[in-house]
């Protein structure tokens, strides 16, 4: 079934920072290759840290100066909200950033699974688990915290699926048709796709459904040769009412997204089959059988 074409494409080199627009990219096992390739250590409570615990990283951006080909991915240039460019592998680039966001953290590339201390969590905020994940996922008391079951069990004890950076799965995937349907019921909020960070961003075909990329969850697109599988809906987490660049701070952002989309927004998925995924390119549908 064909359900849409591509709209724009996204990578992330540095987990948290703003990225970069592509027209056309590589799919392979882990994504888009140099998505999510480095990313930030707090240097005082320990673990990987993103967005959920140091919003000021959203107001970094990102962007590689050469080709990305396979593992290792090269140094990404990293520009700071105060104007600063420096490379994600100069000998001072812990030392800018660390000023840059106001406490001492360190850059890092993916290293090898077998690195599991790298990849496990860091001390929590709070010490009561519940209070910890109504913060991280912006919940109010009363309101539904995410099914937690659904997510794969390694990131109950790392920061990360060992070997990446992404939260859960090396995908993200979001539909045109359901930023439009948010916006239109929470028009003094800003829907805007940089708040949520999609690799692939989908205009679909005519759908009788607000969030047609729920839909799609336990079957696969296929775009050219690539073959993407669908896990699970995303839930999200405060990153999506942070302010950066010219978003201003909204925590109406994820009251919206509990009451018309139960907190979640896309669709998490994995890479069965590698491909090119480019700008304009169809999508197709099938339920995995």
């Amino acid at each position: 079934m064909n359900v849409g074409v591509i709209r724009s494409i996204h990578r992330y080199p540095v987990k948290s920072m703003l990225g970069e627009t592509l027209t056309r990219a590589p799919l392979g096992p882990q994504g888009i290759p140099g998505d999510r390739a480095w990313a930030i250590r707090d240097e005082t409570r320990g673990g990987i840290r993103g967005g959920k615990k140091i919003p000021e990283l959203m107001r970094c951006s990102a962007r590689y100066l050469e080709d990305v080909g396979s593992s290792p991915a090269p140094a990404a240039e990293i520009r700071t909200p105060e104007g600063d460019r420096f490379l994600s592998n100069d000998a001072d680039a812990n030392e800018q950033l660390s000023k840059s966001l106001g406490q001492k953290v360190s850059l890092w590339p993916l290293l090898p699974a077998d690195a599991l201390d790298h990849y496990r969590r860091g001390a929590p905020d709070d010490p009561d688990f519940e209070k910890e994940l109504r913060a991280t996922f912006a919940r109010e008391p009363g309101e539904a915290l995410p099914e937690l079951g659904k997510f794969p069990p390694e990131i109950f004890e790392y920061e990360s699926p060992p070997g990446t950076y992404f939260d859960a799965f090396p995908l993200l995937i979001m539909t045109t048709t359901s930023l439009a349907h948010l916006q239109s019921v929470a028009t003094r909020s800003r829907f805007d796709v940089r708040r949520f960070r999609p690799n692939v961003l989908i205009e679909p075909v005519a759908s009788a459904t607000p969030f047609p990329e729920n839909d799609w969850v336990g079957g696969h697109l296929e775009i050219g040769d690539a073959r993407i599988e669908v896990a699970m809906e995303c839930p999200r987490c405060v990153m999506t009412t942070h302010g950066f660049d010219d978003l201003p701070k909204d925590p109406a952002i994820m009251r919206v997204l509990v009451s018309a989309a139960s907190g979640n927004l896309g669709v998490y998925a994995s890479v069965a089959a590698q491909g090119t995924l480019e700008v304009g390119a169809p999508v197709t549908w099938s339920k995995t059988s």
